[in-house]
């Protein structure tokens, strides 16, 4: 099971990154955040759970990240889309 979560997460964590690298997603939108901020939770858990105490470092880090940029976007309310980097 712990398996199936993890692969979900990455997933989560490589479909947005790979859609943005490809040019089709910006890394502002929010169908670029959120899946990178569930994903990136759920693995920064299953790496507490199991001890990795890197690997929770560079989840938990990415999550508080992404997390961050969420609030930045929802508090900027409806506007222009952003030009992606």
């Amino acid at each position: 099971m712990l398996a199936i979560v993890q692969v979900a997460g990455a997933l989560l964590v490589l479909a947005p990154f790979a859609a943005q690298q490809f040019g089709r997603l910006g890394a502002s939108a929010p169908a670029y955040l959120w899946p990178n901020a569930v994903g990136s939770a759920a693995l920064a858990v299953l790496a507490a759970i199991g001890g990795q105490w890197g690997f929770l470092l560079l989840e938990g880090v990415w999550t508080a990240v992404t997390v961050r940029s969420i609030v930045r976007l929802l508090s900027q309310g409806p506007s222009r889309p952003r030009r992606p980097l």
